[in-house]
């Protein structure tokens, strides 16, 4: 057995950290707001809080994934300077088993990357998994077998959609994007959550069927993300659900590195 492995996905919103036991089995999670403001020392107090909080043990290394500078590095620094911890930060430069076939491979973000590696389980029977995130934006990205990535689609996500609309239309009320009883609206919080949810799935559906059409064999369509619950159950073209698909990607990711296995710690 290992120490705990620390892994952090910094997104535009939200920023999810998982503390995994001794055997890289994520045995806590934590959801916080993403503060552009916080410093290297608030994060450490925020990251000591929260082990404190789960009765949760130190961490002996990290692994973190931010799309959101400067809080990566800001997460970093407090790891390193307060908790000793070295960190791995994610990108396509120091992954060189992995194919991006994208026009400028260094442009990938480091969410999509730890997107690939989440997809690895459910290659198996299938030649291509397309992850649909569903975040600040919605990601679509195309896996293929051999850490391959495609490419993807980057969409608005619901909630900005939403967000834009209230902001330019002062009249309309803010309601929760959750889906309503049926897609006729009776009133202007039912048929607001009818286009919001309804429509936003109905994009989502369109968008894959797209995406499997261009592709030469099939594809599994997994969905992760805060909104992916929302539509569950809405969109028919999501075949699996995977709430913890970035977390354990960051996990795998970690395990694959050569560094790693020899037992040797590189940054």
């Amino acid at each position: 057995m290992t120490s705990p492995l620390l892994v952090i996905d910094v997104g535009n919103t939200s920023t999810v950290l998982g503390l995994t036991d001794g055997d890289l089995n994520i045995v806590h999670t934590w959801r916080v707001r993403t503060n552009r403001d916080q410093l290297p020392d608030d994060l450490a107090l925020q990251v000591r809080g929260l082990l404190s909080l789960s009765g949760a043990p130190a961490p002996g290394r990290a692994v973190l994934s931010s799309v959101a500078p400067p809080v990566g590095q800001n997460y970093a620094l407090a790891l390193e300077r307060h908790f000793g911890v070295p960190v791995f930060e994610v990108s396509a430069e120091n992954l060189p088993d992995v194919r991006v076939e994208l026009d400028v491979p260094g442009n990938i973000g480091a969410d999509r990357l730890c997107n690939l590696f989440g997809a690895e389980r459910y290659l198996g029977e299938h030649a291509y998994v397309i992850v649909v995130d569903f975040g600040t934006s919605t990601n679509f990205d195309v896996i293929g077998r051999g850490r391959r990535f495609l490419g993807g689609v980057l969409a608005t996500g619901a909630q900005v959609s939403a967000d834009a609309l209230f902001a330019r239309a002062a009249k309309l009320p803010r309601i929760d994007l959750v889906a309503p009883a049926s897609a006729l609206g009776k009133n202007t919080v039912h048929a607001l959550q009818s286009g919001l949810v309804f429509g936003y799935a109905e994009m989502v559906d369109g968008l894959l069927r797209r995406l499997r059409a261009e592709l030469d064999a099939p594809a599994l369509a997994v969905a992760t993300g805060g909104f992916s619950r929302t539509v569950e159950r809405i969109c028919r073209e999501i075949d699996v659900y995977d709430d913890t698909l970035t977390l354990r990607g960051l996990v795998a990711l970690w395990a694959s590195r050569p560094a790693e296995v020899a037992g040797v710690d590189r940054r």
